[in-house]
């Protein structure tokens, strides 16, 4: 006969919000009102041998220290459950299950250790332990994989088999065709479970087609207050237990878990708000590591069009294990379109020997020290160039453009600046920027031959210009507005312009700017107009 059950892993996967630091009394308050609202299972935290105990976490060294934490609050009729990562608990870290609160342990791998992990949960259900196989990142099996570990699974005869999709993948006809593979061929005894993550909002939809689904043994949905948990979030258990209550004659105490999430985690929701974005969404339509994502993102060099085809061509046995020089590999790359720019560096010597340069970047002095800069300009008549942005109020005659995301936004800046300065604006781009337009820009010079690929940021926009002017026999320019960057983010003079990365590299990246400006000051000597931290 069919049973569903509720699991709440509020306290273990909400962790990754806060480093599993909620607090004891909101720990307490959670356990508390979870138990009192009749949750089938709860999982309070991680067991993890890496990390020290702290009353205030729910990551716990131990099934002792989880006793300390817990041990003297009522469980009522709850099962309580902790998670092992497969890996970082040993065994020897486990006390019997007679002698420990917790009466059940969630074991978590990935597909490439299954056979160890198996052995790893046979060793626990020894302790006396119900023990539930978590097999993340479900969608990296094939069927044939995924019977193979069945059949370790019915040896094993757990508690329950889990489909975990880690990333939130899983549209509803994969779902189902995973969950009746294990249906057919799990042991009737065997629950199966379902983990799911809101990349694509699909968490609450597809947990009601896994309960609602036809099956002859228990089937539970893991949830969390409010829907906490890493990435893109997990399933609310405040939704899916007003489902539960209403389709299938559950009787949870959702007011209990109102009032958890009022009072416990919203103020973590506030701090660090989780739920569906865009990041999480091209990470799941892409079928890919999160990770792979982020570094993408962090170039800040990228069109959403970019990273997509960058991230179509990773491997598909490489998706969902993230391998840092590997992506660094497809993004170099899929930068490095190779142009003959040799016509196009003629020309620019040629235009640049007539007056002096000034170069223009973004930095907030640029708008604080106006006044000079245009003095300058009146007095100098320079040929103005300016770096992946176009400035209000300044004339320029040139645009360097060598990063493709800024160029999309400043594709009608552009237009507009000629318009009202009454001339038009050159563009100079580098081979890895495309034109929106379909036509050619004024100037293309060859992306490899600016970078720098021993640089840890190796396309730094400034330097590239530096290069493109030694290219040209440029020996002078001045400069206003590159003001280096600082660890509070308050670089731009527009703040849309700032980036997370350049905050926490700014020291290096204002080292290898001085760096460059000293291997070049034999050829190009650069006056800068403005304060600058690379000027020492």
């Amino acid at each position: 006969m069919k049973q569903v059950k509720l699991l709440d892993c509020t306290l273990r996967d909400g962790g990754y919000v806060n480093d599993w630091e909620f607090g004891h009394d909101n720990i307490v308050t959670i356990f508390e009102r979870l138990i009192s609202a009749g949750v089938d299972i709860l999982e309070v935290g991680f067991l993890d041998d890496r990390r020290t105990f702290d009353r205030n976490r729910t990551i716990m060294p131990t099934t002792q220290c989880a006793d300390q934490i817990f041990g003297k609050l009522d469980k009522g009729n709850t099962m309580i459950v902790a998670m092992i990562d497969y890996g970082t608990c040993d065994i020897s870290n486990l006390s019997p299950c007679s002698e420990s609160y917790i009466d059940g342990i969630r074991v978590i791998f990935k597909k490439h250790v299954m056979h160890e992990a198996i052995q790893f949960c046979h060793e626990v259900k020894k302790l006396g332990y119900k023990v539930f196989v978590q097999a993340v990142s479900i969608t990296s099996y094939s069927d044939r994989e995924l019977l193979d570990l069945v059949d370790l699974v019915n040896d094993l005869e757990p508690y329950a088999m889990s489909l975990v999709d880690t990333y939130g993948l899983l549209h509803q006809d994969n779902l189902l065709h995973y969950f009746q593979l294990l249906n057919y061929n799990l042991k009737p005894s065997i629950a199966i479970g379902y983990h799911s993550h809101n990349n694509f909002q699909l968490a609450y939809s597809n947990s009601m087609e896994v309960l609602r689904e036809p099956a002859d043994r228990t089937v539970l949905v893991d949830a969390t207050l409010y829907g906490m948990g890493k990435s893109a979030g997990n399933l609310p258990i405040e939704l899916i237990s007003m489902y539960m209550n209403t389709v299938f004659g559950r009787n949870f105490n959702v007011s209990q878990m109102l009032e958890a999430i009022d009072i416990s985690i919203m103020p973590f929701f506030r701090k660090s708000p989780w739920g569906y974005n865009l990041f999480f969404y091209i990470s799941a339509s892409n079928n890919c590591h999160p990770n792979y994502v982020r570094f993408l993102m962090d170039k800040h060099t990228l069109s959403l069009k970019s990273i997509n085809t960058i991230l179509d061509a990773i491997k598909p046995e490489k998706k969902l294990l993230y391998d840092k020089d590997y992506i660094e590999t497809l993004y170099r790359r899929y930068q490095s379109t190779e142009c003959n720019d040799e016509a196009d560096i003629q020309a620019l010597s040629a235009s640049w020997s007539e007056r002096p340069l000034l170069l223009l970047g973004p930095g907030k002095n640029l708008e604080l020290e106006k006044e000079a800069i245009l003095s300058y300009i009146k007095a100098h008549n320079p040929i103005t160039i300016s770096v992946n942005f176009i400035p209000e109020g300044i004339p320029i005659d040139y645009a360097f453009l060598s990063n493709s995301r800024r160029y999309v936004q400043l594709n009608n800046r552009l237009l507009e600046h000629a318009d009202a300065q009454g001339r038009p604006v050159r563009v100079i781009a580098t081979s890895n920027v495309t034109n929106v337009k379909d036509t050619h820009f004024d100037y293309t010079l060859n992306y490899n031959s600016l970078i720098d690929q021993n640089a840890e940021i190796i396309d730094n926009s400034f330097v590239m210009l530096l290069n493109v002017l030694t290219k040209t026999s440029v020996h002078h320019a001045a400069c206003a507005g590159f003001d280096g960057y600082t660890i509070d983010g308050d670089n731009y003079y527009n703040s849309a312009m700032d980036y997370r990365i350049a905050r926490e590299k700014s020291q290096s990246i204002n080292q290898y700017v001085i760096d460059t400006l000293e291997r070049l000051a034999g050829t190009l000597t650069l006056e800068f107009l403005t304060d600058s931290k690379y000027v020492k």
